[in-house]
């Protein structure tokens, strides 16, 4: 305002004027005096400079006054934009907590399903199958060994149904005590033995230490075993299965191999279809890739993971 006054400097004013319109857009006190100063430093500016008339008094005071109210203006502006972003921010989140919470619902209700429905099916498979090994037919060595193992099988079935009731409603999980989890490439010997006891030829390979793997490794292995020997048992009965598994320094292959059949396919088995189709997304997460096709008259299943799989976000899935 100074300089303006002695020497007449109306663009360094305007810039000024701008400036502390933007700055103390929120303080109007501030502005109001600035406007006063700005306007009087004007009128002295003309008055020295020997061009009094009004005209020339009004495009003065339109030039100290308007940068400032420009300045305000674009604050404010800057403001209101800040506030719509924010406000949109906080609804977006708010719809994602209701969409969170509509799935935990929605999990829990599943759960809820799951437990009424499958846990007393298979509890109640369980007691058939205590009750028929120490029942009349308990004589016949074979009869009280398939009893035994369906009652094994039942009561691991159970196990592995609460884990994932655990994961469908996690406050659910926090009262529990922890597991050991089931699903481990470490188990792949009692897969192996279920599988025999089914009336299939397994024949498991391994090379390397599974059970240093990462849990969602082991888990990604054991589902794919237990889906492609459910399989085996299921289209060919009585088949020769080979399991492949190596694990190298970069990576881990799986390969899960049935011949033909050696009997009529057990088509009274039910199925839902989406064994394979689970097992490609769970392998697409983890940065591998599953093919699974026809090979010799049989089904092959091979699995390639990294060792070292990007972030999912699962490692809590059975």
């Amino acid at each position: 305002m100074v300089c303006h006054v002695l020497a007449f400097t109306p663009t360094a004013l305007a810039v000024a004027l701008y400036t502390v319109g933007a700055v103390h857009h929120r303080r109007p006190r501030i502005l109001a005096l600035f406007a006063v100063l700005a306007s009087l430093a004007d009128v002295a500016a003309l008055h020295l400079g020997d061009a009094w008339d009004f005209r020339e008094a009004g495009y003065s005071l339109a030039l100290a006054i308007g940068p400032l109210v420009v300045g305000y203006a674009v604050a404010l502006r800057s403001d209101l934009a800040a506030a719509s972003q924010a406000e949109l921010a906080t609804r977006e989140r708010e719809h994602g907590l209701v969409l969170e919470r509509a799935r935990i619902h929605e999990r829990a209700r599943i759960a809820r399903e799951m437990h009424d429905v499958v846990s007393h099916r298979v509890g109640h498979m369980v007691l058939m199958a205590a009750a028929l090994k120490v029942g009349p037919g308990a004589k016949d060595e074979k009869v009280a060994q398939e009893a035994e193992q369906i009652r094994h099988e039942g009561r691991q079935a159970l196990e592995e149904l609460r884990e994932i009731l655990g994961v469908l409603t996690p406050d659910r999980a926090r009262r529990t005590e922890p597991r050991a989890p089931q699903a481990e490439a470490r188990n792949l010997d009692d897969l192996a033995r279920s599988a025999e006891h089914a009336g299939l030829q397994v024949d498991l390979r391994v090379q390397g230490h599974p059970d240093s793997l990462p849990t969602v490794l082991q888990q990604a292995l054991y589902r794919t075993v237990q889906e492609s020997l459910t399989n085996a048992a299921k289209y060919a009965p009585g088949a020769p299965v080979r399991i492949d598994l190596e694990c190298r320094p970069d990576r881990v292959d799986l390969s899960v191999a049935n011949g033909p059949p050696a009997g009529p396919p057990g088509h009274d088995l039910p199925s839902g279809g989406n064994g394979l189709i689970g097992l490609r997304e769970r392998a697409s997460l983890l940065g591998g890739e599953l093919e699974a096709g026809p090979e010799a008259g049989g089904f092959r299943v091979s699995l390639h993971l990294p060792l070292h799989p990007p972030p999912t976000g699962h490692d809590d899935q059975p």
